[in-house]
């Protein structure tokens, strides 16, 4: 295994934590343009763009200060890919497991390869695909209509369960930015472990979809938690524009995803898959943009902060990334990292580690 070779500008510390989340303030862009025309001078080569968020990370073996998550990383998407890394990080994955996975709408034309994740949930004891059902009307809003797409997407391999056919349990949230409790499918209480198989791709609100959204609306209950995540009341507007957005939705899901995480506490594992990303999410179905940026690789890592950010930085640092990227930025997606910082959710500084 060896240090993925992807060269990088030095990142803003601390503070700036919290100002390169959003759209850039006239002080910031000044200092930004200082810190660029300042790199602009030395004698180096043209670097790939980054995501602008939290410093300290380690993809090129410089040295860094404390310690780093691991993030494994393999350029090759396939099963026997996704299987090796996920051995790699699924030491304290025991008992009755849940593949918590986004299954998509009818017929979408970006979600996981069903051959790949058959293989995958073939290899992992005691497990089931969990799903909720959706808040939006579509072909996942109702179990009834839920288990017609399952079928007809080709999930039928293996048992999938809905999480919050049979209600809701509300978990704690601890220190949250505007939430105390959300609810999330019953099911949920019914499993030892979670592993977080995402497809990592845009979101019409959330700028991207990593391991946070999988778990912070994907595990929300269809009716009452996906509306608490999206503060919205009941009826909600019906013009989803109206919803929050930005900076309070990303808070909003680090809350309930923090929920999750605590929940199982060291028995989670994430896993992105970065592959046919579109800016839309599969929830978008059929009508989800053409992807414009090419597949990149396999993710894995028992830190959810690390396993998002390395994600956005292999986006970033992406040449023909620039669609995904105007995505992410425009809907201050990237807020979704450094509220998980704040929650401390996992560790801002990684290494990412290439497996052969």
């Amino acid at each position: 295994m060896n240090d993925l070779p992807v060269s990088r500008r030095k990142m803003l510390q601390g503070s700036a934590l919290l100002a390169a989340a959003a759209i850039l303030t006239p002080a910031a862009a000044l200092a930004a343009d200082a810190a660029d025309k300042e790199a602009s001078a030395k004698p180096s080569g043209k670097a790939p763009a980054q995501a602008p968020v939290i410093g300290s990370r380690n993809v090129t073996g410089q040295a860094h200060q404390g310690s780093a998550a691991k993030v494994y990383f393999s350029p090759v998407i396939d099963a026997a890919s996704l299987i090796k890394l996920y051995n790699l990080v699924n030491e304290n994955i025991y008992g009755k497991v849940a593949i918590k996975l986004h299954t998509g709408e009818p017929n979408g034309p970006n979600i996981l390869p069903r051959d790949m994740v058959k293989a995958f949930q073939a290899q992992v004891p005691q497990s089931a695909i969990v799903e909720t059902n959706t808040l939006y009307e579509g072909g996942r809003h109702t179990t009834e209509k839920h288990r017609e797409t399952l079928k007809v997407n080709g999930w039928t391999f293996c048992p999938v369960d809905i999480m919050d056919e049979h209600g809701d349990v509300s978990l704690p949230v601890a220190d949250g930015f505007h939430l105390k409790e959300v609810a999330m499918g019953k099911g949920i209480t019914d499993y030892d472990s979670m592993i977080v198989l995402t497809h990592f791709k845009g979101h019409a609100m959330g700028g991207f979809g990593g391991s946070m959204k999988n778990i912070a609306i994907g595990c929300a209950s269809g009716q009452v938690g996906k509306r608490q995540v999206h503060g919205v009341g009941d009826p909600a507007p019906a013009d989803w524009t109206q919803w929050p957005g930005k900076e309070k939705l990303m808070e909003l899901m680090a809350d309930s995803a923090k929920a999750v995480a605590d929940h199982f506490g060291k028995h989670i594992v994430y896993i992105n898959v970065l592959r046919n990303m579109s800016v839309d999410c599969d929830c978008a179905g059929t009508s989800a943009h053409e992807p414009t940026i090419k597949d990149i690789g396999i993710l894995a890592s028992s830190d959810l902060l690390a396993i998002d950010q390395a994600a956005c930085d292999l986006v970033f640092a992406s040449a023909d990334g620039a669609d995904l990227r105007e995505r992410i930025q425009s809907r201050h997606g990237l807020r979704q990292l450094s509220a998980m910082a704040e929650h401390k959710m996992g560790n801002p500084q990684y290494e990412l580690i290439t497996v052969n």
